[in-house]
């Protein structure tokens, strides 16, 4: 019989607050993350949702012994992994069979900046390995870095690792910080919006990107004092192999990965009660996940995009979008996909427009990347 696959604990760090409780309140408010910040010296500044170092270097501060993190040198992105996952180590045991999967796109890419040399703290492993010596893991760091699905598919990692009977839980950690890197390589593909950004909106120009990271505790053995469980149903990554950065314009990749997860999980698109889509903003994104969804006769199931709150936080949107999702199904309510007026897609879908009332049982939530990675996850609240 196949081990189910329980989600029961998470946190993030986001420009809308440094836990779940402060971000759940911000979201019902309506507040956005999004403003102009002037991020490349040389250029104007951009529409992206930055987190406050100033407010982030005290929090850091006041949980962090200064004894215990002075010698580590951190760096920003560093203690914005570490604040997410520092909750969630003390509450739940790590044993020797427990894994630690780290999804990130850039990681320490900020260290390039006036180096001629790589410097360590810039390799993927050496960041993984750093954060699991600091909270005291004892199995070797898995990274996850495929693009803006990596989020996800950190969770479908600890999912089918847990099955297969490699790890008994698994601590999922996802983030990424606004850099110059990063903005230059969007903005030289002409996707960064004028304005915060709109999706599937008729006028959308562009994605504004973000900056967060997310934790979640994922395990095959939740106790009984759980104050939640979400169930991990289905599963399913595939690339649509139609260009380096523009999505297959039938949906093929989005569509197959939601058919496989969907067909794992054994639900049918009339019980979807939820989707929690990609949203980007761009011209092609928008369309080819409207083009996917009805392909999967899931036109008609309530849908949003946090990208309007959040930005794309690239590794870590998918982490972060499915603990918003999985807040909203505890709340029973369903969040507005913020600056939607318009539709501005070619086929129907059902755009959430203010905050509702909703039973929430049964969650998908998907992700879509450069490469043509696609990736979805099928989530049941237990």
């Amino acid at each position: 019989m196949t081990k189910e696959i329980y989600i029961t604990d998470y946190n993030c760090v986001t420009p809308l607050g440094f836990d779940v409780e402060s971000n759940w309140k911000a979201l019902l408010e309506g507040k956005s993350g999004v403003a102009l910040h002037k991020v490349i010296d040389s250029q104007a500044s951009f529409f992206v949702s930055k987190i406050d170092s100033e407010k982030l270097e005290e929090k850091f501060n006041k949980l962090f012994d200064s004894a215990q993190s002075d010698n580590q040198n951190f760096t920003r992105l560093e203690k914005m992994f570490l604040l997410s996952l520092k909750p969630l180590v003390e509450r739940h045991q790590i044993s020797d069979d427990t894994a630690f999967i780290l999804s990130t796109t850039k990681g320490n890419i900020s260290l390039l900046k006036n180096e001629s040399t790589l410097p360590e703290g810039v390799y993927l492993s050496n960041l993984a390995q750093k954060l699991a010596v600091f909270f005291g893991f004892k199995t070797k760091p898995i990274v996850v870095s495929n693009a803006c699905v990596s989020g996800v598919m950190a969770i479908s990692v600890a999912k089918n690792m847990i099955q297969t009977g490699k790890y008994k839980d698994a601590f999922v950690v996802a983030g990424d910080e606004i850099s110059e890197f990063v903005i230059s390589g969007f903005n030289s593909f002409q996707a960064i919006g004028s304005e915060p950004c709109k999706p599937y909106d008729k006028n959308r120009n562009g994605i504004n990107l973000g900056e967060a990271t997310a934790a979640a505790y994922i395990t095959s053995t939740p106790s009984a004092n759980e104050k939640f469980k979400f169930k991990v149903l289905g599963d399913s990554a595939i690339n649509d192999a139609n260009h380096i950065s523009g999505p297959s314009r039938t949906g093929d990749g989005l569509f197959a990965s939601v058919q496989n997860a969907m067909k794992e999980a054994k639900v049918s698109s009339e019980q979807i009660d939820f989707i929690s889509a990609h949203g980007t903003a761009t011209l092609y994104n928008d369309e080819m996940e409207a083009i996917a969804f009805n392909r999967m006769d899931l036109q008609n199931v309530p849908l949003n995009s946090m990208k309007g709150y959040y930005g794309h936080c690239l590794g870590a949107s998918g982490l972060l979008e499915s603990i918003i999702s999985m807040e909203s199904a505890l709340n029973n309510t369903l969040i507005s996909s913020k600056n939607f007026e318009e539709m501005g897609v070619s086929q129907d879908l059902n755009i959430i427009k203010e905050n509702q009332p909703a039973e929430i049982k049964y969650i998908l939530k998907t992700a879509s990347g450069f490469g043509g990675c696609n990736a979805a996850i099928v989530l049941e609240k237990a």
